[in-house]
């Protein structure tokens, strides 16, 4: 095996870890595997369905993303003197961005139970491997934090001096100790009062949340942007002192700017002693973590559903045979139980939601709208997004080879179970976030758009039959993840072309005929009951 550059930086402290009572010899072999076994893990972020061949040093190549990131913080860091206010606001996207990251792809190592189960069955001392665990983390922490503040830095360094980019350096690494400590004391938190499922799931919605941001994150900074005057003040309140940021940012006032005054100097030391306090107790709570990490080899019972007459009355209305209800529930199970679904599926459910937002904000904030006459809650069909990918993703599994069992089934063919399928998707996922759609457009435009927003609905079941019939995987849950390729992408782009001829010809429709929304649900209705039962009757 090579051995890799960072090991050979790490050998210059040597002489550091031998003080601190470590075996440096057996903490650097443990960290060659880690690393080695790391070279083959795509990150949280990318999320991409490459196969595993092309996947060798998946993560040094994803961040080229963080660099991009790391371009909004040059006016910030490397242009003004307001350094409270500019800085807070650039140290608490580099946390955020660090932390998340943290949480997505690396609580693998922060909650391995096989160190604990393999080496410590070996003449190792526990303060080498908990070492090595720390030292695994902060290698990682360090490209990341290097690819996110590099560009900014050397700006910095010709724009603010040699001071600004010394501090700049401590601070982001008191910051990156800051972030490893909370993350771990807050999963031995979690850990002490939760079963390991519990945390398993809030991992889970971590990643949801990371990759959710990433997609809409630069709406966000654009529009903040045009808000932001770097010449402004900051106005002190007692909660302040609980702005983690403005303790990174007030060390520059204090060193570059001689400002001596209280919360200055307060928030200069909380953000010296914070850190070292926090790696210290975590340091203390080492053994308690390793013990509670024990739960995450236990599975919670799940709880059985309890009888509902009404939701089985409803699914009856919906689901017309016993076999199409039964899997119906498999699929409502499924897509709430699979952590690789909803890693892949979630975050298009909340962008689905929030872009018909953007886009109504972004075209009415240049001129005042008449809400009572505009159209623009058409902006709604932008909620249908998640549809193509949610229906690709249906023919998935991360347990596809469990696949066998239709075979046993004494089924004559899959109709039942597309259409339960894909109903389930309907009624679980996009129906509740439609309807909480149409309550707050309904409340900005007026109970008026009630039957354009009917026709909006019949218009997503009609267009998740097009998904449908255009996608290559016909038989839920029975491909990997891998399979999904270059080509199911561009498939699922080229899907929003229909999309936009459905809006636009319900925006035609709207405008010119009178009661045409009206009219045109009704057609829709109808040609939907058609519809369902051609395609379905077709694979018989």
């Amino acid at each position: 095996m090579t051995d890799f550059k960072t090991l050979q930086l790490l050998d210059k402290f040597r002489l550091l870890f031998v003080k601190m009572g470590i075996d440096y010899d057996v903490m650097r072999k443990i960290l060659h595997i880690k690393l080695t076994m790391d070279e083959r893990k795509v990150p949280t972020i990318f999320n991409q369905n490459k196969k595993k061949e092309n996947q060798k040093y998946g993560y040094i190549k994803s961040l080229w993303i963080y660099v991009l990131f790391g371009l909004v913080l040059i006016p910030l860091m490397g242009f003004g003197e307001n350094f409270l206010f500019q800085l807070s606001i650039a140290y608490a996207m580099i946390i955020f961005l660090i932390m998340t990251s943290l949480i997505s792809d690396f609580s693998s190592v922060l909650l391995d139970v096989r160190d604990k189960s393999i080496l410590s069955t070996k003449p190792i001392s526990a303060k080498t491997i908990n070492a090595a665990k720390f030292m695994h983390i902060f290698i990682y922490l360090s490209y990341l934090t290097l690819a996110l503040t590099a560009i900014p830095l050397i700006v910095s360094l010709f724009t603010q001096g040699i001071v600004f980019f010394i501090l700049t350096g401590l601070e982001i690494l008191l910051m990156n100790l800051l972030i490893v400590a909370f993350t771990a004391i807050l999963y031995i938190a979690i850990l002490r009062f939760f079963d390991g499922e519990k945390l398993k799931d809030m991992i889970n919605y971590v990643q949801i949340a990371l990759s959710l941001m990433l997609m809409i994150g630069y709406q966000v900074l654009i529009r903040s942007f045009e808000f932001v005057d770097l010449n402004m003040t900051v106005t002190f309140h007692w909660w302040s002192l609980f702005l983690v940021p403005m303790w990174f940012a007030a060390p520059y006032e204090l060193i570059l700017h001689g400002d001596t005054s209280l919360l200055t100097v307060i928030y200069s030391i909380l953000a010296l002693i914070i850190p070292i306090i926090s790696i210290g107790i975590y340091i203390k709570l080492i053994p308690t973590f390793e013990r509670n990490l024990q739960k995450l080899l236990s599975t919670s019972k799940s709880k059985k559903e309890k009888n509902n007459r009404l939701k089985s009355f409803l699914l009856t209305l919906v689901c017309s045979t016993h076999e199409e209800r039964a899997f119906y529930r498999f699929a409502t199970l499924m897509m709430k139980q699979e952590r690789e679904f909803k890693l892949k599926v979630y975050p298009s459910l909340g962008f689905s939601f929030i872009i018909p937002f953007i886009f109504m904000f972004t075209f009415n904030r240049s001129e005042e709208v008449d809400y009572a006459l505009s159209m623009s809650y058409l902006n709604i069909y932008f909620s249908m997004l998640i549809i193509p990918s949610a229906v690709l993703f249906l023919g998935h599994s991360a347990k596809y080879k469990a696949a066998w069992i239709y075979k046993t089934l004494p089924l004559k063919d899959y109709t039942d179970l597309q259409k339960g399928s894909l109903k389930a998707f309907l009624i679980k996922l996009y129906i509740p976030l439609f309807l909480v759609l149409s309550v707050i457009f309904s409340y900005i435009y007026g109970i008026r758009i009630i039957p354009d927003l009917l026709v909006v609905l019949v218009t997503s079941w009609l267009y998740t039959i097009i998904c449908f019939v255009t996608m290559s995987n016909k038989i839920p849950f029975t491909k990997p993840y891998d399979e999904v390729g270059d080509a199911q992408g561009w498939k699922t782009m080229l899907l929003f072309i229909p999309l936009g001829m459905l809006a636009g010809l319900h925006y035609l429709i709207a405008s010119q005929v009178p009661f045409g929304s009206t009219v045109y649900f009704i057609v829709l209705l109808l040609i939907n009951i058609v519809i369902w039962k051609l395609v379905f009757k077709s694979e018989k």
